[in-house]
């Protein structure tokens, strides 16, 4: 599975951005839980969803600023 592309998630408006970080966070929680209980079965997927929640954020963060400069 390629990694998520940084336009999927500048395509989303800002409601669906917050519930996707929310959702990424919420699966780095239970891929921690699952590797702590010794079931984690694909470590791989730590380094797509600590990159998806990386690009979220930037973009989150980019819209923050656009708006400071429009303002």
């Amino acid at each position: 599975m390629p990694l998520p592309k940084i336009e999927d998630a500048r395509n989303l408006n800002d409601e669906d951005l917050q519930e996707q970080i929310v959702s990424v966070k919420r699966e780095l929680f239970q891929l921690r839980f699952q590797k702590g209980t010794r079931q984690l079965e694909k470590p791989h997927q730590f380094k797509h969803a600590r990159h998806r929640l990386a690009q979220l954020m930037t973009v989150e963060r980019e819209r923050q600023l656009q708006q400071k400069d429009e303002g």
